[in-house]
């Protein structure tokens, strides 16, 4: 029998308990639990280390983080000093650092906002937190065919966000598009959280000059500061600066 290993992330230990026992029940299941996103990410990093990946992850769609109390009867890990991770963001860490591990949203009520954000994210299912055993197993075997998973109800509001998504990065991309190939290096270093001085050491230019390059990033995009510039950057997929990585070019060749 090909067994599914299967890891529950959610804060309330009385309801991580409750699901995984009831997972665990099942003949081809194997279920262990985390309290918080650090624990969970040390969860499936660890497994993967052993050679014993998880197959799928329900993760609480309101994550907050670390769990307090005495040690349940289905061990569930709690976080520490690594801080919160909330549950989109895990989705995202996940779906980046172990591509095969599937992900499934438990939420308390349907948002078709935060179920697009959700997929966008990279998770193949969001489920109704009351939902009956038999269904979340379902959707447990089903994501693992690829499948996507949505409540019926959420499925003409989810795709009327993605499309909005979709065109908002569409607008965004051509925007970014207008800037030269310098002002594109002044944004991703705008996107690392860089200020003027920073940016002006990395890029071997006056403050003045960058001071001159940052006002036409702003004019191009259209906004006004630079958190709204970093925003637009982002819906346009432009990430941030390497900054472990070399220098770039000395001198004007990129202006």
């Amino acid at each position: 029998m090909v067994r599914i290993r299967v890891l529950v992330v959610d804060d309330h230990r009385i309801f991580a308990e409750s699901l995984a026992a009831a997972l665990a029940a099942e003949p081809d299941v194997d279920v262990s639990a985390a309290g918080s996103g650090p624990a969970a990410l040390r969860c499936l990093e660890r497994a993967a280390a052993e050679g014993r990946r998880f197959d799928v992850m329900l993760v609480d769609a309101d994550l907050a983080g670390n769990v307090l109390g005495s040690r349940p009867a289905v061990p569930v890990q709690d976080g520490d000093e690594d801080g919160l991770v909330d549950g989109i963001s895990l989705v995202a860490g996940v779906r980046s650092g172990q591509p095969n591990v599937r992900t499934v949203v438990l939420a308390e009520k349907d948002d078709p906002r935060r179920a697009a954000l959700a997929l966008q994210a990279g998770a193949s299912g969001w489920v109704a937190k009351d939902c009956s055993l038999q269904r979340l197993l379902t959707v447990i075997r089903g994501v693992l065919r690829d499948e996507t998973h949505l409540p019926p109800a959420l499925l003409t509001g989810v795709l009327r966000e993605l499309t909005a998504a979709r065109k908002h990065r569409t607008e965004s991309e051509r925007l970014v598009e207008s800037l030269t190939p310098r002002e594109r290096e002044v944004l991703r270093c705008m996107v690392a959280g860089l200020g003027r001085k920073a940016v002006a050491e990395r890029l071997f230019l006056s403050p003045h000059t960058v001071r001159t390059h940052m006002q036409n990033v702003l004019g191009k995009l259209g906004v006004h500061s630079t958190l709204a510039a970093v925003a637009l950057a982002r819906r346009a997929g432009v990430g941030p600066v390497d900054l472990a990585g070399d220098v770039v070019e000395r001198g004007g060749q990129l202006a």
